[in-house]
């Protein structure tokens, strides 16, 4: 097992289309459990009990990237469709998981500098047909 030492460059890729942005930076999911359970009943004596929830939450992803306005074609077809996509990690490593491209937000062009756009993408953690499909990590070969 290692570490990871740089982020460059970490990528993005969607199973219904390669839309024209090139990524300048890439907030991989987070993995949350929800929170609590309270099971403090009348019976307790002392103490307010707890227990974690059961299910698991892949939280989004987000991003910066540098784009070419041809990806609004791109944007416009992939914008809320459930999909594959994968993070490619610096070490080649993978993420692959259901969700879909929830918005695409470009900045202030502004003369000298590189414009680009904020991406956000929900993780549904259920494929196409409905079927739950937890994320998959591959190790870097």
């Amino acid at each position: 097992m290692s570490r990871l030492d740089d982020g460059f460059s970490t990528l993005i890729t969607f199973s219904l289309a390669t839309p024209a942005f090139y990524e300048k930076s890439v907030t991989p999911p987070s993995i949350e459990a929800g929170g609590e359970n309270d099971t403090t009943t009348m019976r307790n004596t002392t103490w307010r009990t707890k227990a974690p929830k059961l299910l698991k939450t892949l939280g989004e992803c987000s991003g910066t990237a540098a784009y070419d306005p041809v990806v609004y074609n791109d944007i416009v077809t992939m914008i809320g469709q459930n999909q594959l996509i994968t993070i490619t990690f610096s070490d080649g490593a993978s993420l692959a998981f259901w969700g879909w491209l929830d918005a695409f937000t470009p900045g202030e062009s502004v003369e000298g500098e590189q414009p680009t756009a904020d991406f956000t993408i929900i993780c549904s953690n259920q494929n196409d047909s409905g079927v739950e499909t937890a994320p998959v990590y591959t190790a870097a070969a």
